[in-house]
C-alpha cells in the first residue's frame, strides 16, 4: 500500500480526502509554548464506496505505544479498491506526553480523565474538547487503543459494556486473552463515545513503552475483524485460539505501607481467594507484609516496580463470570470467525 507523504491541514476535510487512497495527515489540536501549532497524526483509509465511519485512536497516555504499530500493520493490510466506507486512525492522541515520554499531557493531568473537556479550560481539558469536537464525535464505531502504565504490565485486555450486544461483539471480534465487563465511565474517552452514541470498546495491549510484536499482530487481526464484520473489508480465516476469559468486573489490590513489592502471580494466572499474591520487605531486607487474593480471580495486570509507597498497585484482579451469567455469556453476539492458518493473517 502506498501512503502519501504526510501534510499538515487547517481540518479534517473527508470530504476533500482522495477516495481509493490512504493520506497522511497532520490536523491541528493546540498550541505549545511558543505558538507554534501542537497537530496529531492522522491516517485516513477512504474506501472508493459508501459505509461506516471507524475511528481508532492511539497514545491517549504518551507511554502507550503497542497501539501504534498496530494501526500500521491495519493499515498496510487494507485492500482499497475493495474497501467500503472511511477508516482514520489518530496515531498520537497526546502528543506532548508522546514526545516526552511522560503518560500525561501535562503534570498531574490524565487525559483519559478528563473527556468531554471544555473549550475554555486547562490544557488537558482543551485538548479532550477538541479531540471530540473535531475527531472522535464523528465516528460510528471507536476502537480506543491503550496499554499498562509505567511500572505495570498488562495481558491483552479487552473493556467493554458486555450488556450491549454491539459492543460485546466487538470485544470478543478482538480475541483478546480477556474480557472486562466494565460499563463507559465518566471522564474517559470511551465513556464519552458511548454517551454519543458511538459504539465503544478499550483494548488495552500489553505494557508501556515498548513493541510487543506478539500483541501488536493479535490486535492488528482483531481491528480487522472489526471491520470486516461491518462489511468494509472481505472476511480472512484466522486461527482462532483460546476463547477470553469473562470477567464480570475487577478491581485493582493496594499496598498498606511502603517498601520493596514482590508480586507473585503472572498476568493470566489464576489465583484462588486468601493464596498470596504479594510480599513486601523493608530497605534492610525484613519481611514487612504479605497480602493475599481476596477472592478466586485471573490476573488482568500487574505492577512490576519493586518500589512501592503506601497505595501502591499491586494487582488488577478480575471476578470471573460464571457459565449461566446472563449478562456475560451472550451466544447471540459470539463472532462467527472462518477458521484457517495463522500465516494467513499477514497481509
Amino acid at each position: 500500500m502506498i501512503i502519501e507523504p504526510p501534510r499538515a491541514v487547517d481540518s479534517l476535510d473527508l470530504d476533500a480526502l482522495a477516495p481509493g487512497r490512504v493520506h497522511a495527515l497532520w490536523c491541528p489540536l493546540a498550541e505549545d509554548g511558543f505558538g507554534r501549532t501542537e497537530s496529531v497524526p492522522v491516517l485516513v483509509a477512504r474506501g472508493r464506496r459508501d459505509g461506516p465511519l471507524v475511528g481508532i485512536t492511539a497514545a491517549v497516555h504518551g507511554d502507550e505505544l503497542n497501539g501504534i504499530p498496530a494501526i500500521h500493520r491495519l493499515f498496510e493490510g487494507l485492500d482499497l479498491a475493495r474497501l467500503r466506507g472511511t477508516v482514520v486512525a489518530v496515531l498520537v492522541v497526546n502528543v506532548a506526553g508522546f514526545d516526552r515520554k511522560m503518560r500525561h499531557v501535562e503534570v498531574g493531568r490524565d487525559l483519559n480523565s478528563q473527556f468531554p473537556g471544555r473549550p475554555d479550560g486547562h490544557t488537558a481539558a482543551v485538548i479532550a474538547h477538541r479531540l471530540l469536537d473535531r475527531y472522535v464525535g464523528r465516528f460510528q464505531v471507536l476502537l480506543d487503543l491503550h496499554t499498562a502504565s509505567r511500572g505495570r504490565v498488562n495481558s491483552l485486555y479487552v473493556r467493554a459494556d458486555m450488556t450491549d450486544p454491539a459492543t460485546a461483539r466487538m470485544a470478543y471480534l478482538q480475541r483478546p486473552q480477556i474480557i472486562v465487563h466494565n460499563p463507559p465511565s465518566d471522564g474517559t474517552l470511551r465513556g464519552q463515545a458511548a454517551a454519543r452514541g458511538i459504539t465503544a470498546i478499550t483494548v488495552e495491549i500489553g505494557d508501556p513503552q515498548r513493541f510487543q510484536p506478539k500483541f501488536i499482530k493479535r490486535t492488528a487481526v482483531g481491528l480487522r475483524a472489526v471491520l470486516s464484520d461491518l462489511g468494509m473489508v472481505s472476511r480472512r480465516p484466522v486461527a482462532l485460539g483460546d476463547a477470553p476469559i469473562l470477567c464480570r468486573r475487577s478491581r485493582w489490590v493496594y499496598t498498606d505501607r511502603g517498601g520493596l513489592l514482590t508480586v507473585m502471580p503472572q498476568v493470566t494466572d489464576h489465583v484462588v481467594a486468601g493464596a498470596p499474591i504479594a510480599h513486601m520487605t523493608d530497605v534492610f531486607g525484613r519481611h514487612t507484609a504479605t497480602w493475599t487474593a481476596p477472592f478466586d480471580a485471573v490476573v488482568v495486570g500487574r505492577a512490576v516496580d519493586p518500589v512501592a509507597r503506601t497505595g501502591a498497585r499491586i494487582a488488577h484482579l478480575g471476578v470471573l463470570a460464571q457459565p449461566d451469567d446472563p449478562i456475560l455469556v451472550r451466544p447471540d453476539v459470539l463472532p462467527d470467525f472462518p477458521e484457517g492458518d495463522e500465516e494467513e493473517e499477514d497481509p
